[in-house]
């Protein structure tokens, strides 16, 4: 407690009774927070076992559940998770009340496209009109707010497209629970629906948590705030955290009256306000508050420091958009000559169709960079693809993980095999999975496919025994499957890059290995679902990082650019045409400006090209409501300074993009891995090593004939009339001595 400032301390020490914490930007909630969690358990003697810590990431859980740790030792029996883990954690233990199996699988939103997709056409509707991301986009908004397809059945609407998207969403549902699956949405609805239908279910979690902490409340929901209040009871003891300056998700279904109107929701709750700032310089904060100050829904507060002074905050304004990411570059280079380090700057702009500029310029100059919130890794095709096998260990029932995975690689099951095959089992009532495994049905396909399909079935069941780790599971999938193989025979660049990326998810497992060495496949999968952008950000990587402000939320830097301070683009004319839009986007803007510590650059472009149109901009109004004595250069805001414009900046000496390591080494190691796995499993596996010698004619199967070139045990170089010459395990290549 000595290291509190006195407004935090009264916070930390007020354990009764609901709390309001009023957290400013910048402010120490994390640690204020974590020590009142040590207080409870160390000073009051509460049981961790009665404490539910809830927030949004999963790195602030872990940083809130380390600084806990720290603070009482490790090993505390207390959920400090995700608001979606702890409902996943509650619908696990109870998913038989809502009639779903314990093992059901969390589709990401990958998933629902593909579920979406396959509804859209099966109901014979317009795939363009009804779009998977629009489908998705409504039926997402439906669960935030607790309506079922049944509620959206039953609405009156003037819409002339309601009556497909009710269809769409009904049959969207069916399949997720025939599938035995979840999206997000239905992981707080379902659970805030279990806790309300099921009384004894509720009064024993009420029993459980005696004390409720939610960070982020100005970014909740709600049906998340369902899920809180109804956990706090009639008791009400709940401590909540947050900042309405920064809520930023309205977009995303967060409602800003849930911190609004938390005293009218809970009467008599004590409100301590944070507004000692331990981030930013005085000059970046006055800025930010004299910004945030022209919103007029809000509760009040005045950040300050005892950082007087600092830098200014800098606006420049130039020529284009390419000349604003030039004069970016530059500034980055002369900074890292000042001593900063890359991964010490960040560039936060509003869309991310600004990047391009930034990542050419910044490319030229040759300086490090990385994109947070483009596609993510996660999403790529062959992640995707490996992830799909592995959701089918653990699930078998997921016919959608299995429709994704049953042609790749190639098995020869087209469309109207795959058709005739899901009609078998949609008649016979069976999963896919079982379907496929039933010989009436195999009889259907090709004697090719279905020796294919036997094969990866067996390569599935082999790992179904909950024997294996993940690594292993992951491992022998990709060769058993004939995945990797596949993508070997390719013979491509686009091949080596996706080999490359699924060698790289195997550091990612190991690291989840590393973590937790008894982790399960179930637990492991849904880590892997729940994990978002700024989740996979690194610290530790030494290159300037590039996203957007939304994505900046909870983040920090030493140095912040933010370009693009035009009105129509910050704030955006799209959101700022909407009830309350501008003071959102000011908001934003806020958030933007108090990620900085000890600089930030705005910038603005007098004349821009963005989707294909070239425009003259206008300068932002946010601009323009920052008090002058902390802006440098605001004699420029309002001027015309017409042919301005910097010199093109080419490659400069001392500087170095990032090495590309590419560890193609690792393949034979996994296939001897996964060979000794056999043999083990098999209880001896083959009948000794396979042998070759130096000029054996051999047959493979794709490759025809072959004369054996080297053979050092493990590998069997062969030149193949044909194909040319092919480097292959000699456990696992189908090679015949002729």
């Amino acid at each position: 407690m000595d290291k509190l400032n006195p407004m935090q301390r009264e916070a930390a020490l007020h354990t009764e009774g609901p709390l309001l914490i009023l957290a400013g930007a910048g402010s120490g909630k994390t640690g204020t927070m974590t020590h009142r969690i040590a207080h409870l358990i160390k000073d009051e003697g509460v049981d961790p076992y009665n404490i539910l810590a809830v927030t949004f990431t999963n790195k602030a859980a872990a940083e809130m559940r380390d600084r806990v740790e720290a603070l009482v030792g490790a090993g505390v029996r207390m959920w400090i998770m995700t608001f979606h883990a702890a409902c996943l954690r509650v619908l696990r233990r109870h998913a038989d009340l809502i009639g779903y199996r314990s093992d059901f699988t969390v589709y990401d939103p990958t998933d629902q496209k593909v579920v979406a997709r396959n509804c859209v056409k099966q109901l014979g509707l317009d795939e363009k009109r009804y779009a998977p991301a629009y489908v998705l986009s409504v039926i997402s908004k439906c669960k935030e707010k607790g309506r079922t397809a049944s509620d959206f059945e039953s609405e009156p609407s003037e819409s002339i497209l309601h009556e497909g998207l009710a269809a769409v969403y009904r049959l969207y549902e069916d399949t997720l629970k025939s599938n035995n699956a979840m999206d997000f949405g239905d992981l707080i609805m379902r659970a805030v629906f279990l806790l309300e239908q099921s009384p004894e279910t509720l009064e024993e979690y009420r029993r459980r948590f005696r004390y409720i902490m939610v960070d982020e409340y100005q970014d909740t929901d709600p049906m998340q705030y369902r899920f809180v209040k109804l956990l706090a009871g009639e008791r009400g003891n709940i401590c909540v955290v947050g900042d309405d300056d920064q809520c930023i998700y309205e977009w995303r279904g967060a409602d800003i009256t849930n911190i609004l109107n938390f005293e009218k929701d809970f009467p008599g709750a004590k409100v301590v306000k944070l507004e000692q700032n331990y981030r930013s310089n005085a000059n970046i904060l006055g800025g930010a508050n004299s910004v945030i100050a022209h919103n007029s829904s809000r509760k009040s507060k005045e950040l300050w420091t005892d950082r007087e002074g600092g830098a200014k905050i800098v606006f420049e304004e130039t020529w284009d958009e390419r000349d604003e990411a030039r004069y970016v570059a530059r500034e980055i280079a002369s900074l890292a000559g000042d001593g900063y380090n890359y991964r010490d700057m960040a560039i936060l702009y509003r869309t991310n169709a600004q990047s391009r500029t930034f990542e050419e310029a910044l490319s030229v100059a040759q300086i490090p960079y990385r994109v947070l919130g483009g596609v993510r890794y996660y999403d790529r095709k062959e992640i995707k693809d490996l992830l799909s096998y592995m959701r089918l260990v653990q699930n078998p029932s997921d016919d959608l993980a299995l429709a994704r995975v049953i042609n790749e690689p190639k098995r020869g099951v087209g469309e109207k095999s795959l058709a005739k095959v899901r009609a078998y089992a949609d008649a016979s009532e069976q999963s896919l999975f079982e379907a496929f495994a039933d010989e009436d049905a195999l009889m259907s396909l090709s004697a090719r496919a279905r020796e294919s399909i036997i094969n990866m079935e067996l390569a599935i069941k082999r790992y179904a025994d909950g024997d294996h780790g993940i690594s292993e599971i992951y491992d022998g999938l990709m060769i058993d499957t004939g995945y990797l193989p596949a993508l070997e025979a390719q013979n491509t660049v686009e091949a080596e890059s996706r080999i490359e990326n699924l060698l790289e998810f195997k550091t990612v497992i190991l690291e989840y290995e590393a973590e937790d060495p008894n982790i399960t496949l179930a637990e492991f999968m849904e880590k892997i679902a729940l994990i978002s952008d700024i989740d996979n950000h690194d610290r530790s990587e030494n290159a300037v990082t590039l996203m957007t402000l939304h994505s900046a939320k909870g983040l920090e830097f030493p140095v912040v650019f933010m370009p693009g301070m035009e009105d129509g683009l910050f704030p955006s004319g799209r959101t700022a045409e909407k009830p309350g839009g501008v003071d959102e986007e000011r908001r934003l803007c806020y958030v933007g400006m108090t990620r900085a510590m000890e600089r930030l650059y705005l910038v603005r472009a007098k004349q821009r090209t963005l989707y294909g149109r070239r425009d003259q901009t206008v300068e932002s109004r946010f601009l323009r409501e920052i008090d002058e004595d902390f802006l440098e250069g605001a004699d420029k805001i309002g001027s015309d300074t017409t042919g301005y414009f910097h010199e093109a900046m080419g490659p400069q000496d001392g500087y170095s993009s990032a090495e590309i390591f590419r560890p193609f080494d690792r393949i034979d190691q996994i296939r001897r891995e996964v060979a000794t796995a056999h043999r083990r499993d098999d209880e001896g596996g083959r009948a000794g090593s396979v042998s070759f010698t130096i000029g054996d004619e051999v047959r493979h199967p794709k490759f025809g004939d072959g004369l054996v070139l080297e053979f050092d045990g493990r590998v069997v170089t062969v030149m193949f009339g044909a194909a040319g010459k092919k480097r292959l395990a000699a456990d696992l290549a189908p090679l015949e001595k002729i």
